[in-house]
């Protein structure tokens, strides 16, 4: 019985402390994968600068609009030249109803050349809903750069399994922030 109840107890302790929220920005060494990316040297003003919008889901409907079919999404940001890099002062996500969910971003961080980085929402979190998007501010010393923003949605429950993307498109090209 005392064996019982102290293993009852380790597994209640190792379950408690495994719930810890873990921050969807960190790598696997633990860093967090927007701060590394920080760059406080360049002065974007005078930059080519792009607002894109792209559209997420972290849940769609199935069967009826009463059912919902909740997916993990994922917000791709590649950047596509050999040579320049492209640097991000606005990562926001907003809801169905546009209201501004959250903010990823501090400061401004930079992509080099061919480098991506991504952002997870976890299938748990609706806050989203059906008509979720991202608005992504970034520019750039060239003004012929190409990056490419997608959502990458995919879920899986049973033998039932969903995946897609969607591709940003820009919606103020050329502005200055």
């Amino acid at each position: 019985m005392k064996n019982t109840l102290m293993i009852l107890g380790i597994l209640i302790l190792f379950v408690v402390s495994s719930c810890g929220e873990i921050s969807q920005n960190k790598n696997t060494q633990g860093q967090n994968i927007l701060e590394i990316h920080n760059t406080n040297d360049k002065i974007m003003e005078s930059f080519f600068c792009d607002t894109v919008y792209v559209p997420i889901y972290s849940e769609i409907y199935s069967e009826t609009k009463d059912t919902k079919f909740r997916l993990t999404a994922t917000l791709s940001i590649r950047n596509t030249s050999m040579h320049d890099s492209i640097y991000i002062s606005t990562i926001d996500y907003y809801n169905t109803t546009g209201k501004l969910v959250r903010k990823y971003l501090n400061s401004n961080i930079s992509l080099k050349p061919l480098e991506t980085i991504d952002y997870v929402i976890e299938e748990k979190d609706n806050t989203g809903g059906t008509g979720a998007n991202f608005v992504i501010i970034w520019s750039a010393e060239a003004t012929d750069l190409k990056p490419i923003f997608q959502g990458v949605m995919i879920s899986t429950h049973g033998q039932q399994g969903v995946s897609y993307i969607t591709n940003g498109i820009s919606i103020n090209k050329n502005h200055k922030k």
